[in-house]
């Protein structure tokens, strides 16, 4: 008799053979009372009772549980009737943000259950689908889930669906959710759903979900964290680069965990396949087999990491080199050390080049947490964080939600195919960034899948059933007539996944690997599988477009640049110089020096990205093209228009120009001169190189200059109806007084004196008064016209000292409001002395004045009273009597 709250395996009616179905049926029940203990034994068997209450109550659950403790397993078999005593049977759908965990989850309940996949649990991935009429539970990724909900919005014959790890916070988990939502509102109250999360988000959960949380309660064994900061000198990571110190520094440190714990395997995160490459190599000679886990890991490896260690027994161990992929979505058995490098990889797009990229960030705490947690599964471990423990409050708390940094434009499409183009109705735990949401709606209308009024097509409808980024469905549909349907899949295969490193940055010897790739090959196998899927959409379309692209004569040579540059048409880009590229989208790009593209004048980038700080893009991954196809593919960006504006970089210091262009985005074609530009237009021009040079670009003659320093002085002490002509107030102006000029020349031939001339108050009759408020020139007491000078802020009258004799008050200007700075110069017109109070200069600075010149300048009168003394221009006369 089984005991108190223990659940049972149920085995699934069958309909085979009634020769073989008792033996068969015997087997299976022997076998499921085996695996039965370990159902028994998940800790998250206990919360099933309330997670049946939860969603009987509200329709919809948030159950908390940390990884490891049997919701992805057995919460599906309990739900579907598979596992426990009294429950209906019903049919599961659970939702894995990975293919890797979902192809795992499948296997192990179908294990659990003596089974193989396909049969009472099965999986379908992209590319791959093992279900059948006894299907209960199937497991699907969430980009499955979503084509299939565009399908079938009811989904017909789905009672629950779990999305499992929302808190990882992938955009397509969100979008799917949202729909689910919907569908539950307006269609199928009925429907029940469960998010399942690792961390403490599960009340922002619940609060969409209008749902209960459900704990589930861990026996997680405790971990003792031990920091192991990186060596002085390591630099931090920068775009897709991490510092190979750092890298050493990590493989240290697992060869100091191997020696440090004894027993059980150690699993150490790094941020990306590169970097498992380099550490692996660094731990050739360890003790222990180094075995790969991520998403282009072979199948074999992946099975044989998650299946645990077969010489466990023999004390054989294992290193596991894993990305992100085992912080919660995977189960690795036999793990009692973590090593974290401290590292993740997210998504960034930069909307205003078009460019898109992964890069490399700062794990946050949660996930932090989540990898520790691993070390504790089974049996007490030890976690090594790569980082100084002051260190631990700066990172941040959460990881990026993917809908606030990635490329939105394959979700505005799943939105717009849903009915809500602005993604207002959804409900979604963060609002896409309005600026995403333009950029990616704006894409979409040019690849023809949302009108004018931002509704979807036909085309993009049918683009959205595709199952790939949008750009690679337009890429898809065009290049089936274009180039042949059977090429057109192989090449948006091979840009569906970056292909290895090792393929080289050539698509086109990329695709001739793809094709001949060893069955051993993970990448080529996931290719072939693509291709056979894309070949099945595409249907008889792609057989009138291969018959298209024959008569046409189209090699592989053209038809790869072709499609590339359909899927990325502002990616089609010119050669500059040595490996530069310019694209037609506007960035710079550079091939690296050894790259055999290098000399190609047309290139379709299909992978570009652009490194923090980098002042150009990064050629990943590109095919040539010649210009006929690059012309055709980026149509949209041709154009050819009249331009007539100011050049900055024509001749000296910028002239105006007239031309006819040609150009293919920001790569410009040909330039003609025009005949007969309008002579509107070529005021424009003139005006605004005079705007951008300011007016020195007009004829300035000493008289100009002069004046304006008078028109300023007055505007500045008696203000209206004196104008401002400072330099902002003139340009400010300059439609007014600029005339008809075509060119520079024009500008330079026209006289800036007339100019302000014309500015003067003529109307009010204050013009005449111009040299009686501001007098070019002064008569002094000698007779002679000094000119002002009315630069400085106070006017500046430069005159012989002997010229002011008998002068006793300053002169002034502006109505006698303003005096004159007096530069009282010596006989040689040097500066002798600096007044505007004359009388009080005479009275008390003179004599000092003339006891240091009348040694020095015999010649030249200094009279003791020089206030009613004779001015003079010339020496004293020989029969003047001497001055003592």
């Amino acid at each position: 008799m089984e005991p108190a709250g223990v659940g049972r395996l149920v085995p699934a009616a069958r309909t085979a053979d009634p020769g073989h179905r008792d033996l068969r049926l015997h087997a299976r029940v022997s076998n499921a009372v085996r695996q039965d203990e370990q159902l028994n034994r998940l800790p998250i068997a206990e919360a099933v009772p309330r997670l049946r209450e939860a969603l009987a109550e509200c329709g919809a659950a948030v159950v908390h549980a940390p990884p490891g403790i049997g919701k992805t397993t057995l919460l599906p078999l309990a739900l579907a009737g598979l596992y426990g005593d009294g429950a209906p049977p019903g049919t599961v759908l659970v939702a894995e943000p990975r293919r890797m965990a979902a192809r795992s989850a499948a296997r192990r309940m179908a294990w659990l259950l003596g089974e193989k996949p396909g049969e009472s649990v099965g999986f379908t991935v992209r590319g791959e689908r093992r279900v059948s009429a006894r299907t209960r539970v199937e497991v699907v990724t969430t980009g499955v889930l979503l084509q299939r909900l565009q399908r079938d919005q009811e989904l017909s014959g789905v009672d629950v669906v779990l999305m499992d790890e929302c808190h990882e916070r992938h955009l397509d988990a969100d979008t799917a959710l949202a729909f689910l939502l919907d569908v539950r509102a307006t269609l199928r109250p009925e429907l029940r759903l469960i998010a399942a999360s690792a961390t403490q988000d599960s009340q922002a959960w619940a609060r969409l979900l209008s749902a209960r949380v459900v704990p589930g309660r861990g026996t997680s064994h405790p971990v003792d964290i031990r920091y192991a900061p990186p060596p002085a000198g390591v630099r931090p990571p920068h775009g897709m680069w991490v510092d190979p110190a750092l890298l050493r520094h990590v493989a240290a440190t697992v060869r100091q965990a191997l020696a440090a714990v004894p027993e059980g395997d150690v699993l150490c995160f790094l941020p990306g396949g590169g970097e498992i490459a380099r550490v692996a190599g660094l731990l050739s000679d360890v003790p222990a087999r180094v075995l790969p886990l991520h998403g282009r890991a072979p199948a074999r490896v992946q099975d044989e990491v998650l299946s645990g260690s077969p010489g466990a027994g023999r004390g054989e161990r294992r290193v596991i080199l894993s990305t992100s992929v085992a912080e919660s979505s995977l189960t690795v058995p036999g793990v009692r050390v973590v090593v974290d490098a401290g590292l993740a990889r997210e998504p960034r797009t930069d909307h205003a080049r078009g460019l898109g990229s992964l890069t490399t960030v700062r794990v946050s705490r949660a996930a932090a947490e989540q990898r520790r947690g691993r070390a504790g599964r089974e049996a007490p471990g030890v976690a090594y964080a790569c980082w100084a423990r002051g260190e631990e409050a700066g990172r941040p708390r959460e990881p990026s939600p993917e809908i606030a940094v990635a490329d939105l434009t394959a979700f505005a499409l799943q939105a717009a195919c849903w009915g809500d183009p602005d993604a207002a109705r959804l409900a979604l735990l963060d609002a896409p960034p309005a600026g995403a949401m333009s950029a990616a709606r704006s894409t979409l209308r040019a690849l023809g899948a949302l009108d004018e009024a931002g509704r979807v097509t036909a085309r993009g409808q049918r683009m959205a059933r595709l199952g790939v980024h949008p750009r690679l469905a337009r890429a898809l549909l065009d290049g089936a007539a274009a180039v042949g349907g059977e090429l057109a899949c192989e090449t948006v295969a091979l840009l569906s996944e970056e292909p290895p490193r090792a393929y080289g940055d050539d698509a086109l010897e990329a695709l001739r690997r793809a094709r001949t790739a060893r069955p051993d090959d993970p990448y080529g196998a996931r290719w072939a599988a693509e291709v056979r899927r894309l070949r099945s959409l595409l249907g008889g379309d792609g057989v009138k477009g291969t018959s298209k692209a024959r008569a046409r004569c189209v090699t592989d040579e053209q038809g790869v640049g072709e499609v590339v540059a359909l899927a990325q048409p502002e990616r089609v880009a010119r050669a500059q110089s040595g490996t530069s590229y310019l694209l037609v989208g506007g960035p710079r790009a550079e091939l690296p020096m050894d790259s055999p593209l290098r000399g190609t004048p047309w290139l379709a980038v299909a992978v570009a990205d652009r490194p923090v700080g980098a002042a150009s893009a990064r050629v990943r991954l590109a095919a040539p093209i010649d210009e006929e196809r690059a012309l055709a593919a980026a149509s949209a960006l041709h154009d050819v228009r009249e331009e007539v504006r100011w050049d900055p970089g024509q001749g000296q210091g910028g002239d105006v120009v007239a031309r006819e262009v040609e150009s293919l985005g920001a790569v410009r074609l040909s330039v003609r001169p025009l005949t007969n530009p309008p002579p509107e237009a070529l005021r424009e021009a003139a005006l605004e190189g005079l705007r951008r040079a300011g007016t020195g670009l007009l004829r300035w003659s000493g008289g100009a200059v002069a004046l304006r320093h008078r028109l300023a002085f007055l505007h500045r002490t008696l203000g209206a109806p004196w104008p401002d002509v400072g330099e902002e107030a003139l340009l400010e102006r300059a439609d007014e007084w600029l005339g008809q000029p075509r060119c520079r020349a024009d500008l330079a031939r026209m006289d800036a004196w007339q100019v302000l001339s014309g500015m003067l108050p003529w109307a009010s009759g204050e013009a005449a008064r111009l040299d009686e408020l501001a007098p070019e020139r002064i008569e002094v007491p000698s007779g002679s016209r000094v000119r002002i000078d009315y630069a400085p802020d106070q006017p500046v009258l430069a005159v012989k000292l002997q010229e002011m004799f008998g002068a006793r008050e300053t002169p002034r200007v502006a109505d006698g409001r303003v005096p004159v700075l007096l530069h009282l110069l010596s006989p040689a017109g040097r500066p002798a002395a600096v007044t505007a109070d004359l009388a009080s200069f005479w009275a008390e600075g003179y004599r000092g004045v003339r006891a240091e010149l009348r040694g020095r300048y015999p010649k030249h009168p200094w009279p003791e009273d020089p206030a009613s003394a004779e001015p003079t221009r010339r020496t004293k006369s020989p029969r003047s009597p001497r001055v003592s």
